[in-house]
């Protein structure tokens, strides 16, 4: 059953222009640039204290060092603390200092402080394993290499940097969206490509994730239309998370696979409709088109099509057939017309 998939337009909704690449080149530097500057800080409980730094709430670990938190980190200290985010919010730098210090947790497990410079991108409990971006776009570049982002979302005209790319990296999470637009290929007599969401966080947002599928149309607010063929994976950030990056990879190794299995079925079949013969003549043509359930009506018109160019193979008549449909200003004839060409096809597949 088709299906309209609607990920990459929520994720176009709520991205922010900053967080939106035009090439996954783009992203690759991104994620490269902001993984070396990061580091894992194994510390324990005792040794974290919230303070005030006279302009925003920061963290110190022990007595020397000193980090700025951005949202998802003080929500995450927040969380550690039991406290209510908002209600921090509302107090003091000096007040909420105090909260902190009669909240925060203490005990013997360590912390995961994960720092990019002076700035805590996360804090996590032990149990928490990391998987980095990079990893997952080593595996696109890997197996995907045909691979691209969709026509950007927006009109003519438009930056591209106002967002809308399919390729989306913020502090939080990424998410990348891209198709084949060269493997286009028949399924049950209608034209599908291929194409995958692929998403993960660095800090604990979200799951790691996968999911692939074949699609007819990608509409300008990136829903994808008529998808078949869909298949979902996830994993949370546990002790086996990297287990993840063995699915994901055979997955779009299969997708890629199907697809050249596909063209390649493809191409034999338009290979043999191109050297198969209908006849010689109108009568044996106008015979072989209404066993092939040809109305006679079409298969005469079909007949003097592919006369002219002095060709009767299938590919020929089907060509023409596909041509007459394009002329009819009626969708439902042009429907019915264009049907009449598939079985056709099929005496050949």
């Amino acid at each position: 059953m088709k299906q309209a998939l609607t990920r990459a337009s929520q994720e176009l909704f709520r991205r922010t222009p900053d967080e939106s690449f035009a090439t996954l080149d783009d992203l690759w530097a991104n994620c490269q640039t902001q993984q070396e500057r990061s580091r894992d800080l194994w510390e324990m409980p005792n040794d974290l204290s919230a303070f005030d730094d006279g302009t925003r709430l920061s963290l110190r670990i022990g007595d020397d060092r000193s980090y700025r938190l951005n949202s998802w980190s003080f929500g995450q200290l927040c969380g550690l603390a039991g406290v209510n985010r908002d209600t921090v919010n509302r107090l003091s730098g000096s007040t909420a200092s105090s909260v902190f210090a009669e909240t925060l947790p203490r005990g013997t497990k360590p912390l995961q402080v994960f720092a990019a410079d002076d700035l805590v991108r996360s804090i996590h409990g032990a149990s928490y394993t990391r998987l980095h971006d990079l990893e997952l776009l080593s595996i696109v570049r890997e197996f995907a290499t045909d691979f691209q982002p969709p026509q950007r979302a927006g009109g003519p005209g438009d930056d591209c940097t106002k967002g809308g790319t399919g390729l989306y990296r913020g502090e939080q999470d990424m998410f990348c969206f891209l198709i084949d637009p060269t493997g286009w290929t028949e399924i049950n007599g209608e034209a599908f490509a291929p194409g995958f969401f692929l998403w993960n966080s660095e800090v604990g947002k979200r799951s790691v994730g996968i999911q692939t599928f074949w699609f007819q149309a990608v509409c300008r607010n990136h829903i994808v239309w008529d998808a078949v063929e869909v298949i979902d994976f996830s994993r949370k950030h546990t002790a086996n998370v990297r287990d993840a990056l063995r699915e994901i990879r055979v997955l779009i190794n299969r997708l890629v696979e199907r697809r050249d299995e596909r063209k390649d079925r493809f191409v034999d079949v338009i290979r043999k409709a191109m050297s198969t013969s209908l006849g010689h003549d109108e009568e044996e043509v106008l015979k072989s088109l209404a066993k092939h359930g040809v109305g006679k009506a079409l298969a005469k018109e079909a007949y003097e099509v592919a006369r002219r160019n002095g060709r009767f193979t299938i590919f020929a008549l089907v060509d023409a057939i596909t041509r007459i449909g394009g002329k009819c200003s009626n969708a439902g004839d042009r429907i019915e017309v264009d049907a009449a060409a598939g079985p056709l096809l099929a005496a050949v597949a």
